[in-house]
This record gives C-alpha cells, structure tokens and sequence, in this order.
C-alpha cells in the first residue's frame, strides 16, 4: 500500500470514527466506508461488494437505551483493510477474501466497543472542563474540549486502521491461503447467516399489517428466473407500489373524516377482513 493510499485510509477511518457519534454524514455505515477505502486503495468495485454485504448485517444494529450497539466503524474500516491487504499481497480468489472479511467483522465491532468504552470514559474529565469553562463564560474554551472529545472518537478508529496499513499485505494473504477449504466455506456461509439475521431484525421491527402484503410481493417477484426479470424490473415494480400505496392514502385521507376511516386504505381493509 502507498504512502499516499495510506494516508487517505487514515483519514476514512478518522471520519468514520466521529461520524459513529456525531450520525450527521454517516461515513461510519459499511456501505460508505468499504467503499471510500476500496476507492483509495484501487479496490473500488470490492469494497462496494463488502459494504454492501456489511451493511445488510449492521441495519439492525441500534443503540437501545444504556445498550450500545457493535461498533460499525471500526468493523468496516478494519475488515475493508484486511481485505485490501489479502487482495494486494496476490490472493487470486477475491470473493474468499471478502468472506473472511466479513466474518472478521462480527469479533472486530464487539472490540470497537471496548475502545468506545475507553474513549468515554477519557471524555468525562473533558465534561468538567467544559462546566468550568462554561461557569467561566469562556464559550471558546467549551468549543475546543467538545471538538476534541470528538477528535477522540476518530482518533479511536484511525489508530487501528493505520497499525493494519503497516502489516505486510503477503502476511494476510499467507494467512488465508492456510485456511482449509472447509473453514473457507464456513465463513462464507457464515457471513451470508450474519447478512441475512441483520435483515431479519430489520424487518421483525418494521413488521406490521400494512407492510406484509409488499413483503410478501417482493418475495415472490425475487423467485421469478432473473433472465425474465431484472433488479431494475423490481426496483421499478417496488417504486410503482409505493406511488399506489401514496396515492390511495392520500384519497382515503381526504374522506377519513366522513367515512371514519383511519388514513390507510390497506389497514382500513385488513381490519374489516
């Protein structure tokens, strides 16, 4: 990996790293992540395939109350180098190296929380400086503790992104290339299992009478042979449902109040059925 290759990955991850706080550009998300270091790195076209896989595993991924989710960032940033690494230090085989990726992924975001709980507990101290600060009507003082407690969030991610740089890309590739085929194969199917719950969570919250019906419809146009019908075919058909499903709420909601109807024409006719 070249010097300049190097620095912007660092500077991914650094970005990554704040945006897993601050959630405004989401450079933290696999999809964008993965993708910006394949981009730097001359991998674009698999960085968007891990990302992309990555990103189905982390939609159902949220922070619920004092529970904090896996950590994204690093889980993205650090797999998307090692499989930059393996595919640079010769591995003729690039889906094997986006599968081990992606099982990698699973053991490094439960370790991104241990450095997010470091990183926390460092940013306390940082609180009653601004408190001080603020008693002292000194607004620039609470600007600059603030910005570097977020600092601190990217520099959590950047330093283990820049020690995996420095590791000899025929490092990785040996390491893979050790895996038996069996273990290979594992991690395959065991991605693609992480890949499929993640989703699976996703829709176990969204799951409601009003949404099964598309969900049921998606499934069945998914089956149909790809030679007779594309995924712009379904991208269409999906845009084309929820156009109806607006339009028909939209009507219904400008005679809910005569009919005494609820707004939603398919909820209104699943709960008369």
């Amino acid at each position: 990996m070249s010097g300049i290759s190097i620095i912007l990955v660092i500077v991914v991850a650094f970005f990554a790293g704040m945006e897993g706080i601050l959630d405004e550009f989401q450079f933290h998300q696999p999809l964008v992540a993965c993708t910006l270091i394949g981009l730097v790195t001359g991998h674009l076209t698999e960085g968007i395939m891990l990302g992309g896989s990555l990103q189905m595993m982390a939609l159902g991924w949220a922070n619920v109350g004092a529970a904090v989710a896996p950590d994204a960032a690093l889980a993205s940033v650090a797999s998307a180098i090692i499989m930059v690494l393996a595919l640079q230090g010769g591995a003729s085989n690039a889906k094997a190296a986006i599968d081990t990726s992606i099982a990698v992924a699973v053991p490094l975001s439960v370790a991104g929380l241990f450095l997010t709980m470091i990183c926390r507990t460092i940013a306390i101290p940082m609180v009653h400086f601004m408190d001080a600060a603020a008693e002292k009507g000194n607004i620039r003082g609470v600007e600059l503790w603030h910005i570097l407690a977020i600092c601190l969030q990217g520099v959590r991610i950047a330093v283990p992104a820049a020690a995996l740089c420095f590791v000899k890309p025929e490092v990785v590739t040996g390491a893979l290339n050790l895996m038996p085929s069996w273990l290979q194969g594992g991690m395959a199917v065991g991605g693609g299992m992480v890949a499929a719950v993640g989703y699976a969570m996703v829709i176990n919250m969204m799951a409601t009478k009003e949404v099964w019906p598309f969900f049921v419809l998606g499934f069945v146009l998914a089956c149909i042979d790809s030679s007779q019908l594309t995924l712009i075919g379904l991208g269409a058909i999906g845009v084309a449902l929820a156009l109806i499903y607006l339009g028909l709420k939209e009507s219904a909601g400008s005679n809910g109040g005569s009919n005494g109807g609820s707004g939603d024409p398919l909820g209104d006719i699943l709960n008369d059925y």
